[in-house]
């Protein structure tokens, strides 16, 4: 469908329409529009992300620094400034954004605990927010920190000053998971992390969206986690930002250490590094800045088993 609308499987006679998780109709975001400190973050963007019903899709956003991927994921979000764009309109679920929603959770680069509480308490505060009963929400916190790989009892009563920062973001997953948004939004959540807790964490974001079902719009710098992670992978240009590539990845079968060896992801990686070299020089001659390529390209069928 032209509005990137879907229909629910076994509804083909189109009496039930499913809304687009989310959708960017020719989204422009300018900041000091008409003054001398104009800056256009990105420009014209459109895009479609299907709800898929019973699954979910990932998409990873990859593109140099500066290219408008934060930027995108704080549009849907919601979040000032950001929000509202320039021009163009944000959609999410078949609803104009008008701000946060409980529909959206969000994970962010940088730690985002609150200090002075417990990581039983990060983990319970929406709950908190949302005036669920003490005794339940810590039980679904519990829950919630066993999920991601925490240990219930021992770690639930430390303070984030005591946890590494890979614990950091599983508290950081578990507290956004734990209120079961339909969209979740994460900006470079493992940039900071070593290489080993990175792939540690690549898996666990694989099994937790597996069980979830959700649409995920995940913003990375690395090649290999875009690839590892993505249904499909939006690569970003810059000067302004705006979308230059839509590409369908294969899906992983095996653990993130285990998929790096094998050749179809390499395959993948070369084939996207050779995108982002495209785009990379493309920005430097902007007068001979090419038609956005790749847009929709399917890719050989996956290795068996489904993500």
């Amino acid at each position: 469908m032209s509005t990137g609308d879907t229909v629910d499987a076994g509804t083909a006679s189109g009496a039930v329409v499913r809304p687009a998780a989310v959708e960017f109709r020719n989204v422009s975001k300018i900041y000091g529009e008409g003054t001398p400190r104009q800056y256009v973050a990105i420009e014209d963007v459109s895009f479609t992300i299907p709800d898929v019903p019973d699954h979910g899709e990932i998409s990873s956003f990859l593109g140099p620094s500066g290219c408008g991927k934060s930027t995108v994921l704080r549009l849907v979000a919601g979040l000032e400034p950001q929000h509202p764009p320039t021009r163009g309109e944000v959609r999410v679920l078949g609803q104009r954004v008008v701000g946060p929603g409980a529909d959206r959770g969000m994970v962010f680069q940088d730690y985002t605990s609150f200090d002075n509480r417990t990581v039983l308490d990060n983990v319970a505060f929406g709950l908190e927010c949302r005036g669920v009963p003490r005794a339940r929400r810590h039980a679904e916190a519990r829950e919630w920190i066993e999920r991601v790989g925490l240990d219930p009892v021992r770690d639930a009563g430390k303070y984030p000053h005591e946890l590494s920062g890979g614990m950091r973001q599983r508290v950081a997953i578990a507290r956004t998971l734990i209120l079961r948004p339909r969209i979740i939004l994460m900006d470079e959540p493992f940039g900071a992390l070593d290489p080993a807790t990175r792939l540690d964490m690549q898996d666990l974001l694989v099994r937790l969206w597996r069980e979830v079902e959700a649409t995920v719009l995940f913003v990375t710098h690395s090649v290999e986690e875009a690839v590892y992670l993505g249904d499909r992978v939006f690569v970003m240009a810059t000067t302004p930002g705006r979308i230059a590539a839509d590409l369908r990845m294969p899906a992983a079968s095996a653990p993130a250490r285990e998929t790096q060896s094998q050749p179809w992801f390499r395959e993948q990686v070369q084939r996207l590094q050779e995108e982002m070299e495209r785009v990379e020089a493309a920005a430097l001659r902007p007068e001979e800045r090419r038609p956005a390529a790749g847009r929709g390209d399917a890719v050989a069928a996956s290795p068996a088993g489904a993500r």
